[in-house]
C-alpha cells in the first residue's frame, strides 16, 4: 500500500502574516510546532517540503525567517545544517555584557536574573553578542553561572585599538575596555600599519570559539595622541555609522538647494507671520521656529518644525540610512548627522529669509498655561530672524541696542515671553521635577587641544523655547492617540519600587520624607528638592533623587513622562536629528491626508522594534560622546600631575570617591586604597564611606583638597589623592592606637641598638609625598646610601607582613623617650635581665601608626561597567551621572558643528539612570578575583562578619595587629 503524504495543518496565525506581507509564509509559532513534533532535526529542504513551499520568493522568505529564529534563540542549526527547537526551560538567550576584568554577564531577554559568565566562557565572544546559554551551577556568592551553548549573533566584527608589533607579529589591545581579548595580527594582515599606531582590525572567522582571535588591519587611523584621534576612536569603538553610501549622497543631491514651486502648493502659507529661530551661537541646523500672538486672555502659539518627512520617504535610501543611524551624534566641535548636510544644514533647515516646508502645530494656550486646543498643518514659512539665546535674553531684559536692531520681531518676542510665563507657572503647578545641574562647554585652542572648560548659563530664552517645544510634543502625542495611529512615544516610567525603598531609607536618615506611598508623584520629588534647598547636603540629596529615576526610552505604549509630570508625550520637534521624531511626522501626515490608523504602513510590532533600535542608538551615541570627552579631559590634565585643586565629592562607591575639580569641571577618582590608614565601609543606602577606626565619613557634596596623582590617556582615567595625604597626615586624623607588648618588642633589622641613657637622635625630615605601596614596604635609606636588607622573621610558622612593626618613614622619637623604645622605664624599676636587645638588632620604635586596614584593591569593580546598558548619563549634564529628562527638543549643549547648545532642560530627567559615576576616571587596581555586574565593591559590614573574625581583628595583641586587613570576597 503506498505511503500517504502527511497533511500539513493550517497555520492559526496566517491572517496576521497576510496583513504584514504580500506573499506570506507560515508564522514562527507554526514552524516551531513543526520542529517540536518532528522526531529528528529537520533540514531547510525538509521544512520547505513539509510546509509545501516551492516558489523562489517564499523559499527565500523561509530562509530569512529561519535565520531570524536562529538569531533570536528560538531554533538551533546543528553542524549538519538541520534545525531543532530550543527548549526554553533549559536554555536562556540574551545579550552579553563584558567586564574589563575578563568575566561577563548574560542579560536574559526575558525578565530573569543575570547569568555570571567566567573568563573561560567569555573566550571567543564579545560584549554585545547575543548568545544561548544554560545554567551550569551556582558560585560561592550565590550567583547563577552560565555556560555558552551557541552564539546567536556576533555584535563585533571589527575592533579599534593600539597596535604593538614585535618580531613582525602585531598584537592589538582594544580601546573598548569591555573587550579584554588581545587580537593577534599575523604578518600577512599588517598591511601598511607600523608599531604604536591606532588601527581598525577586522576579526577573522575562527574554527572554534576557544581558538585565539586573529584579525587583519582594515584601516590605519593615525598616530597615538594625534589631534582628533579621540573622535575617530569613539566612532569605530562604538560602531557608529559615519560614512554616506553613494546612493544616499546621490539622493540628497537630487533634491536641490531650494524648495520646488510644486511642493509649495496645497500648504498653509504662513510666510507673512514673523517666525524666528532661537538657537546657540554655533548651531548650523535650525529645525524649529516660533510665532505667538495674543488671543483673548490667552495666546495662539505656532510651532513650525522642518518637514523632513516630505523629502525622506519611507524605505528610500535616505530613510534606510537615517533609520540605521537613529540619531545625530554630537562630539565636541564635531557632529555625525543623521541626514546628509545637504538636508540637515540646507533644504530642511529653517534658515532665515528663505521659503521652507514645515509641519506646523497651532495651539491655543489658556491664561493659566493650559493647552486648550491644537491643530496640525502642512505649511510653508519664512524665518524672519536667526536669533541666539543670549541676545534674546538681553532683549527681554530691556537691552535698547538689541531691541532696536531686532525691532521687526520684538512684538513676537514680547508675546512669546508672556506665554512662556504662563506655561512655566503651569509646569510648576503640576510638579514637574527641576534639577539644578551645571552644564559645560569645551573651548579648544590650537591643534584641537582643550584651552578651557566653561559652564553654560541657562537663561529665560532657553526656558522659553523649551516650554514651547514641550507643548508641541504634548499636542503631537494627543493627536496620534486620538486617531489611533501606531507611533513612538517618549516614555519615562515611574521609579522602580526597590529604588523607591532605598531612597526612602536614605531620606529618613537625612530627616526628610518622600510622600506618595508606593507610587510617589513628580510633585513628591519636587517637595523633597524644595525642603533640601537651604541644606548643606543639598547636592547629595539631589544626586540620590536623580539616580532613583528610571531611564527614558522610546516605545509604542503611551505611558507618560514622569519627570515632566505629563500623561501624553512624544518627540515631534527634531526630525532632522532624531528618527523617532520623523516617525511621528509621518503619522501626523498620514492623518492629515485622510488616512486611517489601520492603513498606516507601520504596525504596532514595527514600532516596538523601531523603539528598541532608536533607544539603543541614543545610548550608543551618548557612550561614544562620553568616551571622546573623557579622552579630551584626560589629555587636558596630563601636564597637571602633582598640582593641587579644590574639589567636591560627586560620587561615592565602594572603591573610592569621585571628585569634581572646581572651576575645571573634570572628575577624577580618589581610590579607597589611597585614603588614610583605615578600613572603609561603603553604605550604598547613604552613599557614604565610613572609616572603621577613625570614624571619618565621606559623602557626596563634601569639599576636599585633592592632588592629581596620575593620568592615563589610554584608560581615560584621572587618579586623585587627598592633598593632606599626599604629604603628611592630616592634623584631624585620629591618634594612633596603643600597641600591644608583643608589637613593642618587635625590632627593625636595619636599626642599631641604642643605650638607655643615650640622647635622642635628630628627627628625620618629613617626606614631601606619601610613599607608594612599594616604597612603604621597602626599608628606608639613610643619607649615606641605601638601607641594608632586612631579614625576614618567622614566628609560629607564619610570615610576618612587611607592615607589622616597621618604623614609619616619617616617624620620629618623642621627647623624653629613647628612640625605638616602647615606653620609658618607670623610676625605681630596672629592666629585667635577659631582655636587652640582641647584637645586630634594634628595638622597634615605640608608637607608630598602624599601616591600617585599607580596603583591598582586589574586590572592587571598575565604574562605568554596568550590566544594564543604557543607564548611562547623558553628556553635558554631568552634575551627577544618570537620569536626565530632556523635554521638548533636547539639543546637545556645549559644542558640535551642527548643534552647539542642546536644548536640554535644566531638570535632567529624560536620558536614563546610572548609579555609576562617569566612566573613564576609575583607578587601575591590581587584578581582582570578583566583582558584581554593576561594578559595586563587595564590602561586608563588620556586623556581618563571623564573630571569630571580628574578635581577631579587634584584638589588641597577636600577629594580626598592625597588619593590613583585607575585606572578604566571598
Amino acid at each position: 500500500m503506498p505511503r500517504q503524504r502527511r497533511k500539513t495543518p493550517a497555520d492559526p496565525n496566517f491572517e496576521r502574516e497576510a496583513q504584514k506581507y504580500d506573499n506570506p509564509i507560515p508564522s514562527r509559532e507554526f514552524i516551531l510546532g513543526l520542529l517540536q513534533e518532528a522526531d529528528n532535526p529537520l533540514s531547510y529542504d525538509e521544512i520547505a517540503e513539509r510546509l509545501k513551499i516551492d516558489d523562489e520568493d517564499r523559499l527565500e522568505a523561509l530562509r530569512r525567517r529561519l535565520k531570524a529564529m536562529e538569531r533570536d534563540g528560538q531554533a538551533l542549526c546543528n553542524r549538519r545544517g538541520a534545525y531543532l527547537p530550543v527548549n526554553q526551560e533549559d536554555l536562556i538567550r540574551g545579550r552579553v555584557i563584558g567586564h574589563p576584568d575578563g568575566f561577563g554577564f548574560l542579560v536574559p531577554d526575558e525578565q530573569d536574573d543575570d547569568l555570571f559568565l567566567s573568563p573561560k566562557q567569555m573566550r571567543g565572544i564579545f560584549h554585545g553578542d547575543r548568545v544561548l546559554a544554560r545554567v551550569m551551577g551556582v558560585d560561592r556568592r550565590g550567583r547563577r553561572e552560565g555556560g555558552i551553548v551557541e552564539v546567536l549573533e556576533h555584535n563585533t566584527t571589527q575592533v579599534v585599538g593600539r597596535l604593538k608589533i614585535e618580531d613582525g607579529v602585531g598584537i592589538l589591545t582594544p580601546d573598548n575596555k569591555r573587550i579584554t581579548h588581545d587580537i593577534l595580527v599575523p604578518p600577512d594582515g599588517l598591511g601598511d600599519a607600523v608599531d604604536d599606531q591606532i588601527v581598525v582590525v577586522r576579526i577573522r572567522q575562527s574554527a572554534s570559539r576557544t581558538a585565539r582571535l586573529r584579525g587583519d588591519v582594515q584601516e590605519v587611523l593615525g598616530e597615538h595622541m594625534a589631534p582628533g584621534m579621540e573622535i575617530d576612536i569613539a566612532i569605530r569603538a562604538h560602531a557608529l555609522p559615519h560614512e554616506w553610501p553613494d546612493e544616499v549622497t546621490a539622493a540628497a543631491d537630487e533634491l536641490g538647494a531650494d524648495v520646488a514651486e510644486a511642493d509649495k502648493k496645497d500648504r498653509l502659507d504662513l510666510r507673512e507671520k514673523p517666525f524666528v529661530t532661537i538657537d546657540g551661537d554655533d548651531a548650523r541646523d535650525f529645525d524649529d521656529a516660533l510665532y505667538c500672538e495674543p488671543e483673548g486672555k490667552g495666546w495662539r502659539l505656532w510651532v513650525a518644525i522642518a518637514d523632513v518627512s516630505h523629502y525622506v520617504q519611507r524605505d528610500a535610501a535616505l530613510d534606510r540610512e537615517a533609520r540605521t543611524r537613529g540619531t545625530s551624534v554630537y562630539f565636541p566641535n564635531n557632529v555625525i548627522p543623521m541626514l546628509p548636510e545637504a538636508l540637515s544644514n540646507g533644504l530642511c533647515s529653517l534658515n532665515p529669509n528663505v521659503d521652507r516646508l514645515s509641519m506646523i502645530c497651532e495651539m491655543e494656550i489658556g491664561a493659566r498655561g493650559a493647552l486648550k486646543s491644537y491643530r496640525f498643518h502642512e505649511g510653508l514659512i519664512r524665518s524672519h530672524a536667526r536669533l541666539i539665546y543670549e541676545d534674546v535674553a538681553a532683549m527681554l531684559d530691556g537691552d535698547a541696542a538689541q531691541r532696536e536692531q531686532n525691532a521687526h520681531v520684538m512684538p513676537n518676542l514680547e508675546t512669546l515671553q508672556q506665554a512662556f510665563k504662563a506655561l512655566h507657572a503651569a509646569r510648576n503647578r503640576r510638579g514637574a521635577i527641576d534639577f539644578d545641574t551645571t552644564e559645560t562647554k569645551i573651548v579648544f585652542g590650537e591643534d584641537r587641544k582643550i584651552e578651557k572648560i566653561v559652564p553654560t548659563v541657562r537663561n529665560d530664552a532657553h526656558r522659553l523655547v523649551e516650554e514651547c517645544m514641550i507643548m508641541a510634543n504634548v499636542a503631537a502625542a494627543r493627536f496620534l492617540k486620538k486617531h489611533k495611529v501606531p507611533a513612538l512615544y517618549r516614555i519615562h516610567d515611574q521609579p522602580p519600587s526597590d529604588k523607591i525603598d532605598d531612597l526612602r531609607d536614605f531620606l529618613n536618615g537625612a530627616g526628610l520624607s518622600l510622600g506618595g506611598g508606593d507610587e510617589p508623584s513628580p510633585a513628591d520629588y519636587t517637595e523633597v528638592l524644595k525642603a533640601a534647598r537651604q541644606r548643606t547636603d543639598q547636592q547629595l540629596i539631589q544626586t540620590v533623587l536623580l539616580r532613583s529615576l528610571s531611564q527614558a526610552v522610546y516605545a509604542p505604549e503611551l505611558d507618560g513622562h514622569f519627570g515632566l509630570a505629563l500623561d501624553d508625550y512624544a518627540h515631534f520637534t527634531s526630525p532632522i536629528r532624531r528618527y523617532p521624531d520623523l516617525l511621528v511626522h509621518r503619522g501626523i501626515r498620514h492623518v492629515l491626508r485622510k488616512g486611517s490608523g489601520k492603513a498606516f504602513p507601520y504596525s504596532h510590532g514595527d514600532m516596538e522594534q523601531l523603539g528598541e533600535h532608536c533607544s539603543m542608538a541614543e545610548r550608543r551615541a551618548d557612550d561614544a560622546t562620553r568616551d571622546a570627552v573623557a579622552w579630551l579631559k584626560a589629555e587636558y590634565m596630563q601636564d597637571k600631575v602633582g598640582e593641587t585643586f579644590p574639589g567636591v565629592v560627586s560620587g561615592v562607591t565602594g572603591f573610592g570617591l569621585f571628585v569634581e575639580i572646581k572651576d575645571v569641571y573634570i572628575e577624577g577618582l580618589v581610590h579607597v586604597t589611597s585614603l588614610d590608614n583605615d578600613f572603609y565601609h561603603f553604605d550604598p543606602a547613604r552613599h557614604s564611606l565610613t572609616g572603621e577606626r577613625g570614624g571619618r565619613v565621606f559623602r557626596i557634596g563634601d569639599e576636599l583638597q585633592v592632588q592629581v596623582a596620575r593620568v592615563s590617556l589610554d584608560d581615560r582615567k584621572i587618579d586623585l589623592a587627598l592633598a593632606q595625604e599626599a604629604g603628611q597626615p592630616s592634623p584631624a586624623d585620629p591618634p594612633p592606637k596603643k600597641r600591644s607588648r608583643r608589637s613593642k618588642r618587635r625590632k627593625d633589622a636595619d636599626t642599631a641598638p641604642v643605650e638607655a641613657d643615650a640622647e635622642p637622635t635628630a628627627a628625620a625630615p618629613e617626606p614631601e609625598a606619601k610613599p607608594t605601596a612599594a616604597e612603604s614596604e621597602a626599608p628606608a635609606a639613610d643619607d649615606d646610601g641605601p638601607a641594608p636588607k632586612k631579614k625576614r622573621r618567622r614566628r609560629g610558622g607564619r610570615r610576618r607582613g612587611a607592615a607589622g612593626g616597621e618604623t614609619s618613614p616619617s616617624a620620629e622619637p618623642s621627647p623624653g623617650k629613647e628612640p625605638g623604645s616602647g615606653k620609658e622605664p618607670k623610676p625605681g624599676k630596672e629592666p629585667k635581665p635577659g631582655k636587652e636587645p640582641k647584637p645586630g638588632k634594634e628595638p622597634s620604635s615605640g608608637k607608630e601608626p598602624s599601616p591600617g586596614n585599607e580596603a583591598s584593591p582586589g574586590n572592587e569593580a571598575s565604574p562605568g561597567n554596568e550590566a544594564n546598558p543604557g543607564n548611562e548619563a547623558s553628556p553635558g549634564n554631568e552634575a551627577s551621572p544618570g537620569n536626565e529628562a530632556s523635554p521638548g527638543n533636547e539639543r546637545r549643549r556645549g559644542s558640535g558643528r551642527g548643534r552647539g547648545n542642546e536644548r536640554s532642560p535644566r531638570n535632567a530627567l529624560d536620558e536614563g539612570n546610572s548609579d555609576a559615576p562617569e566612566p573613564g576616571n576609575e583607578a587601575v587596581p591590581p587584578p581582582r578575583p570578583e566583582a558584581d555586574k554593576d561594578g559595586n565593591t563587595i564590602v561586608e559590614p563588620s556586623a556581618d562578619r563571623p564573630a571569630k573574625a571580628k574578635a581577631k581583628e579587634s584584638s589588641g595583641s597577636g600577629r594580626g595587629r598592625g597588619r593590613r586587613r583585607r575585606p572578604s570576597s566571598s
